[in-house]
Parts: structure tokens; C-alpha cells; sequence
């Protein structure tokens, strides 16, 4: 007779990570394969999350003094044959538009007709018809600064999809500004990398590194790229936000350009940044363990579930009616600036059954409410971060007390975790065969999780990059905010400026 698994996941992390990480969306009830090739159906749990993340992320890039506003979904093909580097760099992921109408065919079914005078390419990215407008907004430098982000989806055809870290149609926001001089552009650009990294570290408590990206890593058209890379806990790096400073690329492909102060025509100086559902993504592989999903507090659709438990009619009006109420004591208490959000799960399900579920689904704080709860006056507490068998009785005014430092020690506790793991994994390298070494399975047929983040010398060149494709590996960033020295670059054995993160990756 088979062993019963001890896990809610199979396979675990250790067995096979990417299909772990499939099966944590399915238990979880995050998202799944749409009927559209490449394209996924995000489900309320999942779409709850990716929701708080637009609630927190839109709050900051207000208060940075950006507004929201909104774009054409269609971009003439004209619009991105202007900037030669940006095109070339989307064309092969471009889905394009060239009818307008559909007609019956000879054979019954629907046929394309009205073909377009030109073809519209599906927003791969929104800079071309964006600066095309501000082209049309900016006339003096009293137009200036301009800073607009939008909320939108984007295609990018791919042809190896996994849902929220690469599918055809995704979710994600693109801040877009221009202003008068280089200086307020490469600040901008700073400033909203210095936002995502605050964002990941202190809600989705995903700690990341801060970096420049190679120049064979930059995002098409753009004078300088920036990210932030986080390591997952397959040791691989995850490209979690971008921020790029455009210098006056777009601004002269679109004619942005001013009246100066002095008089003279200027053109403008700009940046975009973004990031996507991906970030789920980045949450589900930071946290989860072999039992499903664990959310962050701050970002959980629900952070606590109380979960009535009764054995009759009677039993269930006196259950409820206790749940009733102390659910709104705790909606009454704040957590992160907003109320704690708080689920009654009366389903007519087993108890053993629905517990699980909210295991799976990864709400922070259950508790479980029966008879005796509410003559004790007070609840059976378990928290996702810790097993699911850890559980304890606290008094019920104890419990709404305090459920604000709960909820918080979750939150650190998660980030501390993760912090744990990149610092564990981390090396610095000086030379290229331990480099190969740090990455190379002990089980070449049946890899395990292996290697994480080398720091090395390494110089931004040609050579390096074609060294590290034999390698299968990248260079994620060079890290910002930190003491440069000099050295040699291990792939080239060139002068080095500074040192890069390499990594294995998304």
C-alpha cells in the first residue's frame, strides 16, 4: 500500500521545481491556461493579489507626483520603424493587426477582410505612440516635467510560456516621463528603480539587488537599463521590475522637443519603467513551501480566515454569530495603513477539507471557531509561516489586541527568510573555473537546486556575453549603491570597473 505523501504538493521543490511551482497555481486556485495559446485566465485569488499589488504601487507613484492616464492598445507599424534599435529589438515578438473585419468564407467558415492601409502592431510596449503624443503636449520648458504612468496589458508573442513569469498577454504598468534636462531623467530613472525596490522589499518582503544591466541586456533604444534581480529558491535570479533612462532617443525619434529658457529648441530627455503579473510569479517562488502557496501579509486578498466549526443547527447560529462579530472587531483594527481583511468560511465542506484549502491558498492567520471557542471566549489559532499542526488557543480579546504585531512578525519574518537564503547562496568568485564549478549540478542527469549569485569582475563587453551564453549563464546587473573597486575580468581578462551578479535565470 502506498505512503499517503506528507506534503499538499507534488512534486516538491526538491523533486522538480518548475512543476512544484505549477501545481502551487493549481492548489492555490491562482490562475490557469486559457483556451488562447499562451494566454492565462487569472482567477479572484490570484487576481486578488495582483490587485493589492496596483493599490500599494499606485499609492507611491502618486506620492512621486506621477498620474495615471491611458493609450491606444494599437501602434502603427510607422510609429516603431522610427527608432531602428527599439524595433529590431520587439519584432520578432510583435503580434500585428492587418484587417479590420471578418467575412463569411468559401468553405463556411469566417475569413479576414478589409485589409488595413497600415498595419497595427498589439502594444508590445507603449514608448512610440506615447512620445508620439507628448510629442504634441510639450511646446515650452514650462510643459515640463511630464510624468504619466498607465495600468495596461501588452502582448509579447512567446513561444515557451509559464504562467505569470512569461505568457503572450500580460498585466502591468509602464510609467513614461520627459523632462528638460539629463539630470531630472537619470534621477527619475533612479528614483523609480529606488520605488520597486522598496515595494518588493517592504510588501512583497522579496529582497532584491539594485543594479545596471549590461549593455547587451538593455532594453531597446534605452542609453542605460536598471533592475532589480531577487533570487528564488531554485537559486535562480528573477528580473522583478525595470526602470530605463532613454536619453534623448525617443525624444528625437518622435520630435519631443522645446523652447528652452534661453530661447533655443531643446529636445526632451525621457525614461520608462515598468513592472508586471510577474511579480506573482516572484512571490509564489520567494515564499511557497511543499504544502502550497504563502503569501505576505500585506498583500494577501484575505490576511485572516475564521473557520466556524459545529456539529448542529443550534451550535451553528451561536458559531456564526460569534464569528460575525469578531470579524468586525477585527475589521476595525488597521494593519499597513488599511483595515485587516478578514473571511468567514461557512461552506458546507469538511472541516480537515476547507482547512487545507486556505493552507494551500496561503492566507496568513486561521482560526478556528467552535462551542467551546465561544464559551472560553476565544479562538484556535494556526499561522501559514509556521506547520500547519502548530496551533494554539488565545482569548479572543488577545487575539484582536494584538493582530496587528501578528500580522507584522508574518510580514518580517518572510523577509528575513528570504533574506537568509540570498545571503547563504551568495559568493564572490575571482576565477572562472570555481564560476563554472558554483554552477555545475552534482547530478548532471537528475540536476539538483544548485549555484545562486557570483559576484565577479567583470567588464561590460562583447566577449563576455557570448562567454556566458557557452556558460548558460547572465550577467543580472551591476549592483548600484554599493563601493566599486577595480579588478580583472574573469571571462576576458581585461581591466574590470566593477563587479557584476551572475546568475542563472528567468
Amino acid at each position: 500500500m502506498a505512503k499517503a505523501p506528507k506534503n499538499a504538493i507534488t512534486p516538491t521543490r526538491s523533486d522538480d521545481y518548475p512543476e512544484w511551482y505549477q501545481q502551487v497555481i493549481k492548489a492555490a486556485d491562482l490562475a490557469e491556461i486559457s483556451p488562447v495559446r499562451g494566454c492565462m485566465v487569472i482567477k479572484p485569488w490570484g487576481w486578488g493579489i495582483w490587485e493589492n499589488m496596483q493599490h500599494v504601487l499606485d499609492g507611491m507613484f502618486k506620492e512621486t507626483g506621477h498620474v495615471n492616464a491611458y493609450f491606444p492598445l494599437f501602434i502603427p507599424i510607422s510609429f516603431l520603424e522610427k527608432e531602428a534599435e527599439h524595433v529590431e529589438g520587439f519584432a520578432k515578438e510583435c503580434a500585428v493587426v492587418t484587417h479590420h473585419r471578418l467575412e463569411p468564407g468559401p468553405d463556411g467558415g469566417l475569413v479576414p477582410a478589409g485589409k488595413l492601409d497600415e498595419p497595427l502592431i498589439v502594444r508590445p510596449t507603449s514608448e512610440t505612440i506615447i512620445g508620439s503624443m507628448y510629442a504634441k503636449w510639450v511646446q515650452s520648458y514650462r510643459d515640463l516635467p511630464i510624468l504619466i504612468n498607465q495600468w495596461a496589458n501588452v502582448v509579447r508573442w512567446e513561444l515557451r510560456t509559464r504562467m505569470f513569469l512569461r505568457t503572450t498577454e500580460f498585466l502591468w504598468q509602464e510609467g513614461h516621463t520627459a523632462h528638460a534636462t539629463e539630470k531630472e531623467a537619470v534621477d527619475e530613472t533612479r528614483l523609480m528603480l529606488d520605488v520597486y525596490a522598496d515595494f518588493a522589499e517592504n510588501f512583497m518582503a522579496m529582497p532584491v539587488i539594485k543594479g545596471e544591466k549590461p549593455s547587451w541586456e538593455r532594453f531597446p533604444g534605452a542609453v542605460s537599463t536598471f533592475s532589480i534581480e531577487s533570487m528564488m529558491q531554485d537559486r535562480k535570479a528573477l528580473q522583478a521590475g525595470t526602470s530605463h533612462f532613454l536619453g534623448q532617443n525617443f525624444s528625437k525619434a518622435q520630435e519631443i522637443k522645446f523652447q528652452s529658457k534661453e530661447g533655443g529648441e531643446e529636445f526632451a530627455w525621457t525614461t520608462s519603467w515598468g513592472v508586471s503579473t510577474r511579480l506573482v510569479g516572484g512571490l509564489i517562488m520567494t515564499h511557497s513551501d511543499d504544502d502550497g502557496l504563502v503569501l505576505p501579509p500585506k498583500l494577501a486578498p484575505q490576511q485572516i480566515v475564521l473557520l466556524p466549526i459545529y456539529r448542529n443547527d443550534e451550535d451553528r447560529d451561536t458559531v456564526l454569530e460569534y464569528c460575525k462579530t469578531l470579524r468586525e472587531e477585527l475589521k476595525s483594527q488597521t494593519y499597513a495603513g488599511r483595515p485587516v481583511r478578514v473571511l468567514i468560511d461557512d461552506r458546507d465542506i469538511r472541516g480537515g477539507e476547507k482547512t487545507w484549502q486556505h493552507i494551500k491558498k496561503g492566507v496568513p492567520i486561521r482560526a478556528e471557531v467552535g462551542p467551546r471557542d465561544v464559551a472560553s471566549d476565544s479562538v484556535f489559532v494556526g499561522r501559514r509561516d509556521k506547520g500547519h499542526k502548530d496551533k494554539q488557543g488565545i482569548s479572543r480579546g488577545v487575539f484582536v489586541q494584538n493582530i496587528a504585531t501578528t500580522l507584522e512578525e508574518i510580514q518580517t519574518g518572510l523577509f528575513e527568510k528570504a533574506k537568509k537564503m540570498l545571503d547563504d547562496n551568495s559568493r564572490v568568485i575571482d576565477d572562472l573555473a570555481e564560476l563554472e564549478a558554483f554552477f555545475t549540478p552534482k547530478n548532471k542527469k537528475n540536476p539538483e537546486i544548485h549555484g545562486g549569485f557570483a559576484s565577479c569582475y567583470c567588464c561590460d563587453d562583447a566577449e563576455v556575453e557570448e562567454k556566458l551564453k557557452e556558460l548558460k549563464l547572465t550577467v543580472r546587473s551591476f549592483p548600484v549603491d554599493v563601493e566599486e573597486e577595480p579588478g580583472t575580468c574573469i571571462f576576458t581578462g581585461k581591466p574590470a570597473a566593477r563587479r557584476a551578479v551572475v546568475a542563472k535565470a528567468y
